[in-house]
């Protein structure tokens, strides 16, 4: 009989998709979370908290692979600090963890972040997978959002989404597979320039704005025109597009209102 995975971030928007593949694999998941949760047929729920290194122990024991998709706006470096020692007290044999692309080239904080992430697990002396991923479809919705309300595209800002179902496949393959390190990073299947994509989230909305261009300023604005932000050519691309997933969103949103 295997032993449970156990998936930070397991309740989040990819960890759903991603529990649910990882079951469908008859697997059964261990799944930390900071609030209680009644557990069901191969799902337990664990309190506990990476950032403030809170349960890690009782979450772990018995555990040989662990899935890191937990996040946030800060203290990711942290909370992969303290997953990592707990792994080592545990005896895990597997830590897989997802970043984003352009980790290592991005001068922003949160990618930074996700970069001492990477390292920590490197580090472990623990066998690693780490997959970076470009933004998720969902992530690029508020963005389009804003920047349709405020009638603007910043210039050489371009996204390769891709779509969350892709993401968790890939991450539910690598969990179930043998220690990689790092695996080719995973993309959406073209890089839009931000004008194009929020003209398409207008489009789908039924209707059209005029959009003032604007310059990112600074070692930021040049990274984004650089491109630093998106994949190479090695990357895996997944294959539904920015349109299609508009298109699908519409149409769930529509049949949820009938």
């Amino acid at each position: 009989m295997s032993t449970p995975i156990l998936v930070t971030g397991g309740t989040g928007n990819i960890g759903r998709h991603t529990v649910a593949l990882l079951r469908a694999a008859d697997r059964d998941v261990r799944i930390l979370t900071r609030s209680s949760r009644a557990s069901q047929p191969g799902i337990r729920y664990v309190q506990g908290d990476t950032v403030n290194n809170v349960g890690l122990d009782e979450a772990l024991a018995g555990i040989e692979t662990v899935l890191h998709l937990a996040g946030g706006a800060k203290g990711d470096d942290v909370a992969a600090r303290n997953l990592v020692a707990a792994a080592r007290r545990a005896g895990v044999r597997h830590l897989v963890l997802i970043s984003v692309i352009g980790a290592d080239r991005m001068p922003i904080g949160y990618f930074r972040m996700k970069l001492a992430a990477e390292q920590e697990f490197e580090r472990s002396g623990i066998p690693w997978t780490v997959l970076r991923v470009a933004q998720l479809h969902d992530f690029v919705v508020p963005i389009a959002k804003v920047l349709s309300a405020m009638r603007i595209a910043p210039r050489g800002l371009r996204f390769e989404s891709v779509g969350v179902e892709e993401v968790a496949e890939r991450l539910a393959e690598l969990t179930l597979s043998e220690p990689g390190g790092r695996v080719a990073d995973l993309a959406g299947p073209e890089a839009q320039d931000v004008r194009d994509l929020v003209r398409a989230f207008d489009l789908a909305r039924g209707r059209t704005r005029r959009l003032l261009p604007l310059r990112i300023p600074g070692a930021i604005g040049r990274a984004y025109r650089a491109g630093e932000n998106l994949a190479q050519e090695t990357a895996r691309r997944g294959d539904q597009t920015w349109t299609e997933f508009l298109a699908e969103r519409a149409t769930t949103r529509v049949a949820g209102e009938g």
